[in-house]
């Protein structure tokens, strides 16, 4: 492994100063002190708030909804709900009330070291696991949920712990996992490439709301400081974290699995959740929309009608309840354009963007790198929740894109309507002045005038390479649904910075990117079929 250039090295310095020091700056949160087990502290209606024994003896701070009414000695299914990272108990109140008032026992609880809950961030690892099972064993002896009906849920964090939860025990029956992860080192080191924003914001936001173990401390710091050295480490750090690593185990205990996540999530791109999708072999169901991590159930959250909150009752309803409802009839792929208001059914991932539009990428362009272009992936959360509400994507005017520092090429215009489904997948062959470098690949929707719309985009990192010998690259843009209008063409750009992502591209360093005639470089963008 090589090490960064000493700029890369001080920015990232810099990066991680910032992020470990702000939770000391404004205060971590209150330590959590013991309570008794199952104390009811405070009744509102059919909400109760408890203190839940998690495992290694910690308490987890949780509240309990459970249906008016109820005649005694009823049994009901259960739902859980982890909390969502940085979130307090009371995140899932409203949803929790409407599940409780359509017959479910709800418990929700505040995650391990967030909060008043006890223990440390472990970032969904073994003892969060248990936790949940710990808590199933909690409401099973002191609600009247059914042991036979039990589901999890919940957004991020939540959802993370919930899938994980369905491959260590077997009496989760159904799961809705919101805005989530399957794999976390795709999440956050796809394309080899440290996820700048992403981690630093998830670093900082767990300081100030909770208490980082010293493993997460010691992993943030080796991420964001480009220890490469430390790579294997990080690595199996975040496949012990990663519901792909128990996939066996979560078909073999049958769990119906109901998967939501955002076309521009910056956290957790959504390729990576096809991806399980696709290995799943229960029930299952997968709903991708426009916007960025966790706001497609942002409104749900402060119930306000929601596509995915009213989903994730129906999956529910049909899995713990039995009813039919037709949620199982239904194509289990769902689809909601960026530039559309319907959604589209498939009956599986791989019948989306069927069809497939090759542009090719001839000749041969230079870039020299360490010097941004102007194109860039936008700012997490904010950018693609301003797709997502007022269809405002990052943007660039193509024509006016230094060529010195960004590679552009771009297809004829099209005649008619484009409708971009699925993944977008990028081979051409590269050589570098030097061993290391980054560079990233953004799919434009350029318009008459010149002015690209960000569609996708997706980071390169490579280490090891002879300078000045040509490589292969095959390279995946994250995935999403978008439709490019009649009279307007695709562009593809390559350049070597973007704020998004943590660069290696030493000083002077300079990428070719060719198209020899035994291997012709080329971007294949899925299409919708007619």
């Amino acid at each position: 492994m090589v090490r960064p250039k000493p700029a890369l090295r001080t920015t990232a310095s810099i990066t991680t100063a910032a992020v470990l020091l702000a939770g000391a700056a404004l205060g971590a949160a209150p330590a959590a002190t013991a309570a008794p087990a199952a104390a009811a502290s405070t009744t509102a209606g059919d909400l109760t708030f408890h203190d839940i024994p998690g495992s290694g003896g910690i308490t987890l701070k949780g509240n309990v909804f459970t249906p008016a009414g109820a005649a005694a000695g009823a049994k009901h299914p259960l739902i859980v709900f982890p909390t969502s990272w940085a979130m307090p108990q009371i995140e899932y109140l409203a949803q929790a009330q409407k599940l409780a008032d359509s017959g479910y026992v709800v418990v929700s609880y505040t995650s391990r070291g967030f909060w008043l809950s006890g223990g440390e961030i472990e970032v969904a690892g073994p003892p969060d696991i248990a936790d949940a099972s710990a808590v199933i064993d909690w409401a099973l002896e002191h609600t009247s949920a059914d042991p036979d009906r039990i589901g999890m849920g919940g957004v991020s964090y939540g959802a993370g712990i919930s899938l994980l939860a369905a491959g260590h025990d077997p009496r989760v029956k159904a799961v809705a996992a919101l805005s989530g992860w399957a794999d976390l080192i795709d999440s956050i080191y796809s394309g080899r490439t440290q996820h700048l924003q992403a981690a630093a914001l998830l670093g900082g936001a767990g300081l100030v709301t909770g208490r980082p173990s010293d493993e997460l401390t010691q992993t943030l710091k080796d991420f964001l400081g480009s220890k490469l050295e430390k790579e294997p480490e990080m690595i199996a750090w975040g496949k012990k974290r990663s519901p792909a690593t128990y996939l066996d185990a979560i078909n073999a205990n049958g769990a119906a699995v109901m998967m939501g996540n955002a076309w521009g999530d910056t956290i957790f791109p959504p390729n990576q959740y096809a991806s399980f999708y696709d290995k799943l072999t229960g029930p299952k169901r997968l709903e991708f929309r426009p916007g960025d991590h966790a706001t497609a159930e942002l409104t749900g959250l402060f119930g306000l009608p929601n596509d995915t909150w009213t989903n994730t009752r129906r999956w529910f309803d049909r899995y713990l309840k039995g009813e039919r409802n037709g949620i199982d009839t239904e194509q289990p792929v769902q689809l909601k354009s960026r530039t559309d208001k319907g959604y589209e059914g498939y009956p599986d991932w791989k019948s989306v963007g069927a069809a497939q539009n090759r542009i090719p990428l001839d000749g041969t362009k230079k870039v020299w790198a360490n010097v941004d272009s102007g194109a860039n992936g936008g700012i997490t959360l904010l950018s693609n929740a301003l797709d997502q509400f007022l269809k405002l994507p990052p943007m660039v005017s193509v024509p006016l894109l230094p060529r010195t520092f960004a590679s552009v090429w771009q297809s004829e215009r099209y005649g008619t309507e484009q409708r971009v489904r699925g993944t977008s997948r990028l081979h051409t062959t590269v050589t570098s002045t030097k061993s290391s470098g980054t560079f990233v690949a953004y799919l434009y929707d350029v318009g008459p005038l010149g002015v690209g719309k960000l569609v996708s985009n997706a980071p390169y990192t490579f280490h090891g390479q002879t300078p000045g010998r040509p490589f292969p690259v095959d390279l995946e843009l994250y995935s999403t649904a978008y439709d490019v209008p009649a009279g307007h063409r695709l562009a593809l750009v390559i350049d070597t910075v973007d704020p998004l992502y943590i660069e290696h591209n030493p000083t002077g360093a300079q990428l070719t990117f060719s198209s020899p005639d035994t291997d012709p470089s080329h971007l294949s963008v899925p299409l919708r079929e007619k």
